[in-house]
């Protein structure tokens, strides 16, 4: 039993990590080679990982993606759909993608030629799961060496910690004013039951030895 507490807050711990890491936007420095359109499947539970502007297409079954396809710096390639997000989560409130569409068309190159762009994106590439991370942003920059400070996540990150130590302070209070003085009372009279309880019993034994003595004569 002592491993379940640990276990349980080492889960959540990962779970929440993971979903700030597929949710908070990241940079991508990249050279674009290419920009399509798809038709795509939605079926299972994957389909969370597309996005749906409306209700029509979250309970589409099949619909056409935009998709941008990339090579980073280092040769690895990368694909990005582009998808708007709507009023839903993640909450980016994206409409503009077939105008992030044609900046990516513009911003094409070769590796003769190469021009640097810089994709703000979220979520996770899988091809065991075909999804793709979709794309918020793009911009030109100079070269593959730019550096990118990430200060949305930065500030978001910051936010969701003072949210969090407020919580925990809300209910250290919370337990100090209310639960333990609670709590203790209730030991306390589990505690006097308990010795009353006991000391029932004890007079109880010596009214039963007082009755077997005058009853027999003996104690025992």
């Amino acid at each position: 039993m002592r491993y379940v507490k640990p276990t349980f807050w080492t889960l959540v711990l990962l779970f929440v990590a993971g979903f700030l890491y597929y949710t908070l936007p990241q940079h991508d420095v990249v050279r674009i080679v290419g920009t399509y359109q798809q038709r795509v499947d939605l079926t299972g539970w994957t389909r969370v990982f597309w996005s749906g502007s409306s209700k029509t297409q979250v309970n589409q079954v099949n619909r056409d993606v935009q998709f941008i396809a990339a090579v980073k710096a280092n040769g690895k390639a990368i694909v990005y759909r582009n998808e708007d997000t709507g009023w839903g989560w993640p909450p980016y409130f994206k409409f503009d993608t077939a105008t992030l569409q044609a900046k990516a068309e513009d911003l094409k190159s070769t590796p003769e030629t190469p021009k640097w762009a810089v994709i703000t994106r979220y979520g996770w590439r899988q091809e065991l799961l075909s999804t793709f991370p979709n794309a918020i942003s793009v911009r030109a920059v100079s070269g593959p060496d730019v550096r990118i400070i990430p200060w949305a996540s930065i500030v978001i990150l910051l936010l969701l910690a003072a949210v969090a130590l407020l919580i925990r302070a809300m209910w250290r209070q919370f337990r100090q004013r209310s639960l333990d003085p609670l709590f203790g009372n209730a030991a306390s009279r589990i505690d006097e039951v308990g010795y009353r309880a006991e000391a029932a019993g004890e007079r109880a034994k010596g009214r039963w030895a007082l009755f077997k003595q005058r009853l027999f004569g003996r104690t025992k």
